[in-house]
């Protein structure tokens, strides 16, 4: 026991709580990503992954057995051994005939067994650690878990992507490059000017043109069509080429995307009168935009050479490689994999690029075409995380300690683990304060629920529509890197404060904080101020507002968790958490569409009431986080 009370935290939080992130993200992300390199096509992908979240959703209802049965050490390691069983399940069943299907049983399984390892990771957190402890190191478990999930969508994908390069045909390279100055021209299906003469050696791919120069201003009209119905139209006619000569199949469903927008144009020509009252008593009025707001487009065409050499096909996929995102690759309604056979090797397949209308200086970006081994490079990625959860596993079996809480009774018989699991659910909705907990986890978080759903496309919407207008690649470094720097200096700095005064005691602060920083965002909304640095500081600093109060709500989940049943009682808390952030966030865009942004963040910021109301109501013992006095 007194070598385990000599254990740093620091040996075991990060890893602990980087483990935690890896397979969630797994399960949401890569999978997505590894599917549509391996051609699933975009119907199947979003209807079978979708479920794939299901596993966290319903964690609370079995997370009483892992609090009643073995200790949550035991758990803890038990569930990382699976997790690196299970991606080793993924890497071997890539290869074969019917490796959808069964990737996605054993995703089903890793997304359980995630589940259950945050539980029990979540309530060793609070056994192994006093309370000084837990509100010190909140930011910290905070930010290893987001270094995951960074890490994960990030590095994993970069491997996979750097495999599929240096494996296969030698890759196809693409510049584009695109600005206001650059000359204006109608985009169209190009053709290969001449036939390929060089048919010797290995094969290769060619583009129509390996550098184009597209201008950001795309024309208002083409011979009397307005651009953006010439633009669909093109679009169309690419997608048609395209299965026509054999290189994607054809999804006689409709898309995600398509299905979406059917419902959002019939929800528009019938709007409810409840919509309309609301929008003629508390919406914005603005002038109807008259000035050219289409994004360019651009189209390039893709070939073999010569004839593969093999009855094997060659997979192309063509990728953003580097340079600014505001040069996009539409892959929503086109895909980018194509399938070479010796049957259309001869044919172009053609790419549909958008350009960013916003872009305000010249710019470029690259694109790479890779036809190497996809199946071994994913079988790669997932070796490697089971590699990783392998020795995840031999390093916590050693340096995890092992609480005297943490202890667990002998064996229970099967009526009396029945009766403690409906004991876990009686005694949690019989504790104190009952009612004023739940209204607390479902309304501390009520401005920022609906407020992080209309953040990026606010940067992004046009001054006409209220937004900022920005490009794409200024999103990405305001919300993707400025953002996520102030939030993770929010929370460990809000760890650090609540460690030396208690949750009590910032408890106000914090829901301040959590509020306050929500007028940053009326502020660029009225003033629409377009200085980059000024939108850097804004965001920073409503995030990091958020990432500082957003450590109060962790520790009072954590301090409303403490009895017995701690472990199931904190995973019930995170249920009520989920869910006070998925119904405000359903009905943000609705409100905001119908009042406007200005009137929305001036919305936020009265449901900062709720968060600063419901703290008036919350009884905390004053000594919960603070360091005992040594005696």
């Amino acid at each position: 026991m007194k070598n385990d009370k000599k254990k740093s935290p620091w040996a075991w939080i990060p890893t602990l709580y980087f483990a935690q992130g890896l397979p969630y993200v797994a399960v949401m992300t890569i999978s997505v990503i590894m599917y549509k390199r391996l051609g699933i096509s975009n119907t199947d992908i979003a209807l079978y992954t979708g479920w794939l979240y299901l596993p966290w959703v319903i964690k609370p209802f079995w997370s009483p057995f892992v609090d009643i049965i073995k200790t949550k050490r035991w758990w803890t390691v038990s569930m990382q051994w699976i997790l690196a069983l299970a991606f080793a399940g993924i890497a071997f069943t890539i290869p074969v005939p019917f490796f959808f299907q069964l990737t996605l049983a054993v995703f089903w399984v890793m997304g359980f067994t995630s589940a259950t390892h945050d539980i029990a990771a979540d309530g060793f957190y609070m056994l192994a650690l006093t309370e000084h402890e837990q509100s010190l190191y909140v930011g910290i478990r905070s930010t290893f878990y987001r270094v995951a999930t960074v890490a994960g969508q990030g590095i994993l994908v970069i491997i996979a992507g750097l495999i599929e390069t240096n494996t296969g045909l030698a890759p196809a390279q693409l510049t584009v490059m695109a600005g206001p100055t650059a000359q204006q021209a109608v985009a169209s299906i190009p053709k290969f000017d001449t036939e390929i003469s060089d048919t010797t050696g290995e094969p290769y791919f060619i583009y129509t043109s390996s550098q184009i120069n597209v201008s950001s201003i795309a024309p208002t009209d083409v011979d009397g069509i307005p651009f953006e119905a010439y633009a669909a139209a093109v679009r169309d006619s690419v997608k048609a080429l395209n299965e026509a000569n054999g290189f994607v199949s054809n999804d006689t469903e409709e898309t995600p995307s398509a299905q979406s927008a059917a419902i959002a144009s019939q929800a528009t020509e019938q709007e409810s009168a409840f919509t309309a009252w609301v929008r003629d008593w508390f919406g914005e009025k603005r002038e109807p935009a008259t000035d050219n707001l289409a994004d360019n487009i651009a189209v390039v065409g893709v070939r073999l050479n010569k004839a593969p050499t093999t009855d094997e096909p060659i997979i192309l996929n063509v990728t953003h490689q580097s340079g600014d995102q505001s040069i996009k690759l539409e892959q929503n309604l086109l895909s980018t994999r194509f399938v070479f056979t010796k049957d259309n090797w001869d044919k172009p397949a053609y790419l549909f690029f958008e350009i960013d209308h916003k872009l305000k200086d010249s710019t470029e970006a690259s694109f790479v075409g890779a036809s190497g081994n996809i199946p071994f490079a994913w079988i790669v990625v997932f070796l490697s995380l089971s590699a990783f959860f392998l020795a995840v596993a031999l390093y916590h079996s050693w340096v995890l300690p092992r609480p005297a809480s943490d202890a667990r009774e002998g064996k229970k018989s099967a009526s009396s683990i029945m009766k403690e699991f409906v004991e876990t659910f009686v005694s949690f909705f019989q504790k104190k304060q009952i009612w004023v907990a739940i209204a607390f986890m479902l309304l501390y978080r009520l401005p920022e629920a609906q407020l992080v759903k209309l953040i990026n496309p606010f940067l992004l919407d046009p001054i006409d529509k209220g937004g900022l207008g920005l490009s794409t690649g200024e999103v990405g470094l305001v919300y993707g890197t400025v953002g996520i720097i102030g939030l993770t200096i929010g929370g460990i700095i809000g760890g650090m404060a609540a460690a030396r005064g208690g949750l009590k005691k910032w408890l106000w602060p914090m829901a301040w904080s959590m509020s306050l920083t929500c007028l940053t965002f009326i502020y660029l909304s009225y003033f629409q101020d377009s200085s980059l640095l000024v939108i850097n500081i804004c965001v920073f600093v409503e995030q990091f507002g958020y990432g500082f109060g957003f450590t109060a709500y962790m520790l009072y989940l954590i301090y409303f968790s403490e009895g017995e049943h701690k472990t199931a009682h904190y995973a019930i808390c995170t249920g009520f958490m989920a869910l006070g952030m998925m119904l405000p966030g359903m009905a943000a865009g609705w409100l905001q569409e119908t009042i406007g942004y200005r009137h929305f963040f001036i919305w936020t910021i009265i449901c900062c009431a709720a968060t600063i109301g419901i703290c008036a109501f919350v009884k905390i013992d004053p000594k919960f986080g603070l360091k005992e006095k040594e005696q």
